[in-house]
């Protein structure tokens, strides 16, 4: 991951941990304008089903975010799915999105 800053980083390990805690199959952060960190894991309800990175989001917006500057997936997936990119874009334009495998190492960048 020498080829991100300590604050992205820091998005990875923190949607590391979050995916670790619970055991879920995706862990995701996101950091506002505001360097707030948001982290999450996917939701799998007989009613609800989110990914890891739109809970993320949606946890963002409930806070008041109006930005992102970047977005972490951790995924043993190669990449992140449409759905997840176009969350992330609902909010954050510009911001990468970072897809790290479950060890920490970065797969991909979405820029």
């Amino acid at each position: 991951m020498s080829d991100i800053g300590a604050e992205d980083q820091k998005i990875i390990t923190l949607a590391r941990a979050a995916r670790a805690r619970t055991g879920a199959a995706e862990g995701a952060a996101v950091r506002d304008e505001t360097g707030r960190t948001y982290s999450a894991t996917s939701v799998a309800l007989p009613n609800l089903t989110l990914t890891a990175l739109q809970v993320a989001v949606a946890m963002a917006v409930s806070s008041g975010a109006e930005d992102l500057e970047a977005a972490a997936l951790v995924t043993a997936a190669g990449t992140a799915d449409a759905s997840d990119v176009a969350a992330v874009r609902d909010l954050g334009a510009k911001a990468p999105v970072f897809v790290a495998a479950p060890d920490g190492t970065l797969r991909t960048t979405v820029a």
